[in-house]
């Protein structure tokens, strides 16, 4: 995408490399003292856990956080209409006030895309830069509506907040109210007169901010209001627009002014892109409101969607789904793109393994989730070519890989599985030792290919030869010894390749030349699977399959309209599974992460016009959703093709719009303008 200038406050410098220099002792520090943490006792409490850092932060990464951890943006969890400057912390916050004149006042503090409890906000993500340059969203709420737009004006911020056309429930206007204080325990001193709050983070340091409510020709309220903020505010009825600038003085046209030349910039770099504008758009906008600053951790990071954050804690690191989230930055933000690819590795367990989830204070030590982490950094390597990317990464990519060779082998089949036995254990975490912590690893959560497996409460290990974590875990082999070719490591290369040889003969084992694909395996009865998904073309990913077999995999059970092939694909159990009906998470509906898997498999044979039909297709369902409610789903309904059927869809899941990242890959599009890109 196009390349932005990040701006910073030139008083600011020293500063920001005090907590450079601050982060990269901390970090290093932690590193040091840790040396010997993989020998710890087992029931090592969750606290230590989280302090363990298993992989030091390098100077090349400690540079793309601290380039990634400046300026203004959206960047606390909480709320989508908070705008925070760091590295202070220093958050303006835009609340609004529900007026009536008896009883039933109410006050919007924070507001959050896609939440679905009865009377919550409804918020229209509108466009949102990589760097915060530029934003904008709108929202319903009490029946009245407004819009957000900000910008950034050389250092400054400007927020002009609007009322929309809207049938309140009573004729009284809102009061938009501006409140400013510090974020995550920093200091700052304030002080407030009646047009002006300046902020002093250090001696050296003022951020005036300035409110055009004076201006706005509404009721002005002052501090003896009582809001429930607890800090310096601005505040007016919304009768008009309402703006907020730093640094200097703005007018509203003023401020609209900034606001359109920065719109104007977004724009273009959309246009530039021709016909993937819509998809670039989309996953610009959706990361940009997805990513926050992690302050416990000092980081830059993409969690799945804010919402699910709020619920975990303040934040929730998905395995494969932060894996995703930094293929997807890589088409516009190489700093974030590795930022999320290097923060999920960071979170690696004493035992060696990706977690499948990591939040404040916890993380899951029983299971992890399908190894996709190396495809994605070589990914990132070829097409940014940052040597010192795979010099942080490959260490960690080992272990885990080294794991689940260690861990989940039965008889040579590789199996999910979640080890119950594994300290500190989580009390509030039942499914830990279960069939469900089992299932949970594999992401599929719900999957009826699992339905009836058996889960081995000794070995900790659903008896089930599974072709779709074989296939991932070979191409993982593959390209790390890829990676392991250019770092000039011959003995791990080697490794590797062999172990990636004796999965791949195992995994031909499992070809039932009959029902010509794939099939997972009861190692209890040595019984082939019946049910398909996605995953049974997983083989294609790993280079598997012979170009005959990939051939009678396409035509006979992919381009099946009684299987796969529809108006909308790919559903995660076949058309003609009982369960497909279900429609209910991954029992029948459509998930992004599995198309773009399979159309990588895709791309490894000679059948073009599928590739780009599966492509086209992809889009298709992406689009309809995108274009009509600015949604991005977690997954998506096979027959109907939206994501609002049901309630256990999240409405702005990043990983959804990998269902429009196949059709740009397949276009060939380039990275052109790409930020950070250094």
């Amino acid at each position: 995408m196009h390349s932005f200038t990040r701006l910073i406050y030139a008083r600011a410098a020293l500063t920001i490399m005090t907590a450079f220099l601050t982060v990269f002792c901390s970090w290093t520090g932690f590193a040091q003292s840790n040396l010997h943490s993989a020998q710890r006792d087992k029931s090592t409490n969750s606290v230590a856990m989280e302090q363990r850092v298993p992989m030091p932060a390098s100077p090349d990464y400690l540079k793309v956080q601290a380039r990634l951890a400046q300026g203004w943006n959206t960047w606390d969890a909480n709320s989508v209409m908070t705008h925070v400057l760091l590295p202070y912390g220093l958050a303006i916050h835009i609340g609004m006030k529900h007026n009536t004149s008896v009883s039933g006042d109410a006050f919007l503090r924070d507001a959050l895309i896609g939440r679905l409890e009865p009377g919550a906000e409804q918020v229209i993500p509108g466009p949102h830069s990589w760097d915060g340059s530029y934003s904008e969203l709108s929202v319903q709420w009490k029946g009245h509506s407004w819009r957000v737009h900000s910008a950034h004006a050389g250092a400054d911020l400007v927020l002009l907040v609007e009322p929309l056309p809207s049938k309140p429930e009573l004729a009284l206007a809102p009061t938009v109210v501006f409140s400013v204080n510090a974020l995550w325990n920093r200091t700052i001193n304030f002080s407030h007169s009646e047009d002006e709050i300046d902020a002093r983070p250090d001696a050296k340091t003022k951020i005036a901010i300035y409110c055009t409510c004076q201006d706005a020709g509404a009721k002005v309220h002052a501090g003896g209001t009582d809001f429930p903020v607890g800090a310096p505010y601005f505040a007016a009825d919304l009768a008009g627009p309402v703006g907020v600038s730093t640094g200097k003085h703005r007018t509203v046209a003023e401020i609209r002014s900034a606001i359109d030349e920065q719109r104007r910039v977004y724009d273009g770099s959309i246009v530039a892109e021709a016909k993937n504008g819509s998809i670039v758009d989309a996953i610009e906008t959706t990361l940009g409101w997805d990513t926050i600053y992690e302050p416990a951790g000092q980081r830059v990071i993409s969690p799945v969607s804010r919402v699910w954050c709020v619920n975990w804690g303040g934040y929730v690191l998905f395995d494969w789904d932060t894996f995703f989230a930094a293929t997807l930055a890589s088409i516009g933000d190489r700093d974030l793109a590795y930022a999320n690819a290097i923060e999920i590795l960071r979170e690696e367990t004493p035992q060696g393994f990706v977690p499948n989830f990591a939040r404040p204070g916890w993380k899951s030590f029983d299971r992890s989730e399908p190894p996709v982490g190396a495809i994605t950094v070589l990914g990132l390597y070829k097409q940014f070519h940052d040597r010192w990317f795979l010099e942080d990464t490959f260490a960690p990519l080992l272990s885990w890989n080294r794991w689940w060779a260690a861990h989940r082998d039965i008889q040579g089949y590789l199996a999910w599985g979640s080890d119950g036995d594994t300290k500190p254990g989580n009390m509030a975490d039942h499914s830990s030792g279960t069939w469900q912590g089992a299932v949970y690893e594999s992401g599929l959560d719900n999957s009826p290919m699992y339905d009836g497996a058996n889960y081995n409460a000794q070995t900790h290990l659903l008896e089930v030869g599974d072709v779709g974590l074989m296939s991932l875990y070979i191409a993982d082999c593959d390209a790390l010894a890829e990676m392991a070719d250019v770092l000039n490591k011959p003995v791990e290369a080697h490794e590797l390749r062999e172990r990636a040889a004796r999965y791949r003969a195992k995994l031909a084992t499992m070809w039932d030349e009959k029902s010509g694909i794939f099939l997972n395996k009861d190692l209890r009865t040595g019984k082939a699977g019946t049910r398909l998904s996605p995953t049974n073309f997983y083989p294609l990913l790993a280079g598997a399959a012979t170009p005959e077999q990939a051939k009678q995999m396409i035509e006979r059970h992919l381009r099946n309209p009684k299987e796969f092939w529809g108006q909308w694909i790919l559903p995660s159990i076949a058309m003609d599974d009982a369960a497909f009906a279900d429609q209910n998470y991954w029992r029948g509906r459509i998930w992004g992460p599995m198309n773009y898997l399979v159309y990588l498999g895709l791309m490894k044979y000679d059948d073009s016009d599928t590739r780009r039909e599966f492509a086209q297709k992809s889009y298709e369902l992406f689009l309809k959703e995108w274009k009509e409610n600015g949604h991005v789903h977690e997954n998506y309904n096979s027959i109907l093709g939206t994501g609002d059927d049901v309630k256990n869809s999240d409405r702005f899941y990043h990983w959804g719009a990998l269902l429009g990242y196949v059709e740009y890959l397949e276009s060939g599009s380039s990275n052109r303008h790409m930020r950070g890109a250094r």
